[in-house]
């Protein structure tokens, strides 16, 4: 692939991190006001309110799930450090590629069963709000799509300091 076109990609991965960072921070943030005023709602104003615990769970499921790509692009997804740290470069590599297929496969398995749970969301409601399940259930699929894609871009943008490394060592 052409040095252009990674940089490119790992401009526009920078970006969406970027943005996926401050939306996660944002539904934490909704989902801690959320709860402080489901407290006060309940023992201060004697209101009976249950949305808000509905609402709470909801916000920590897509928080939740959007960290996901988050930490797929700074490569702190699922993964001992300790074996590969202690791993020659080779098998290192390796090591990385196999376990970057292994994530990959897994989300887009995910993407496609999460797919298939938010096509089931309209013919469900959630308890409170009365509302379809498709948004909760449409965090599924929405999260790993964007995992996939952060992990192929990790692996592209890995790949040229992988091959730059190899040819340095004489591999």
């Amino acid at each position: 692939m052409e040095p252009g076109v990674r940089e490119r990609l790992a401009r526009f991965s920078a970006t969406l991190n970027w943005f996926l960072e401050r939306f996660c921070a944002l539904l934490v943030a909704l989902m801690v006001l959320d709860i402080w005023f489901g407290i006060i709602a309940r023992y201060l104003l004697e209101l009976g309110l249950t949305w808000t615990e509905e609402l709470a769970r909801y916000l920590m499921i897509w928080a939740a799930l959007v960290a996901v790509p988050c930490a797929a692009y700074h490569r702190e997804h699922i993964g001992l450090t300790i074996v590969s740290d202690c791993l020659p470069r080779l098998p290192r590599i390796a090591l990385h590629l196999a376990l970057d297929l292994l994530g990959i496969a897994f989300f887009l398995f995910l993407f496609v069963y999460g797919l298939r749970m938010t096509a089931d969301g309209p013919n469900q409601y959630a308890m409170i709000f009365g509302l379809t399940m498709t948004l909760p259930y449409a965090a599924v699929p929405v999260s790993a799509g964007l995992t996939v894609w952060q992990i192929l871009v990790a692996m592209i943008r890995d790949r040229g300091d992988w091959h730059g490394r190899l040819k340095e060592a004489g591999q």
